[in-house]
């Protein structure tokens, strides 16, 4: 508990696709004065996030697929290329996203390697996300993806050479934070997909 918080009064704005909650509170502020404040936190779940690669063939796998927010925010047709992700839906983060990564890209992966965990938005959204990291190769190929059908999924599938990848952050074709993160990650920790 954070001693500079008190009398939190929680409602619920919306409760339609996930939760918008209001929060009013007093905090403690550097002037040791006790001021009431008010912010709207938006509670959709925790999520995990997967970058695949492949070392032998200097490759990474991303998806592709409309989002409605960013096409409101000026992205000319919705569409972002990001890693594997979804929600967490009750499981752990690693059987979370070994299912997603069967449902979006068609790879039957065994295991994924935790690299770190991240707040996303933390001024606006309560989701924490699991980063990780997983070889793949194609003998582990058992669908082509695109995501779950109940679900709306619409999911394109890419494989792209690493330092292609890299380029897409710079040219703006990938603008996915989470995806920018693992990438980079990639970039620092996993030389063998550079050389």
């Amino acid at each position: 508990m954070n001693d500079n918080v008190r009398n939190m009064q929680v409602s619920i704005l919306s409760d339609n696709w996930y939760t918008l909650k209001k929060v009013d509170f007093e905090y403690l502020n550097n002037d040791k004065q006790w001021e009431k404040q008010s912010r709207e936190a938006y509670d959709r779940g925790n999520g995990a996030v997967v970058l695949l690669y492949n070392t032998y063939k200097k490759t990474v796998i991303l998806t592709r697929q409309f989002r409605m927010p960013t096409y409101l925010n000026k992205n000319k047709d919705g569409m972002m290329i990001e890693a594997c992700a979804g929600l967490l839906d009750e499981n752990d983060p690693e059987t979370a996203i070994l299912k997603e990564i069967e449902e979006e890209t068609g790879y039957r992966i065994k295991t994924v390697e935790k690299v770190f965990e991240s707040y996303m938005s933390p001024g606006s959204v309560t989701e924490i996300l699991y980063f990780f990291i997983a070889e793949y190769s194609e003998k582990e190929k058992v669908s082509e993806g695109g995501g779950a059908t109940d679900e709306t999924e619409n999911i394109e599938v890419l494989e792209y050479q690493f330092k292609e990848a890299l380029a897409l952050i710079k040219t703006g074709a990938i603008k996915d934070a989470k995806t920018i993160m693992l990438l980079q990650y990639a970039q620092i920790n996993l030389e063998n997909l550079m050389k």
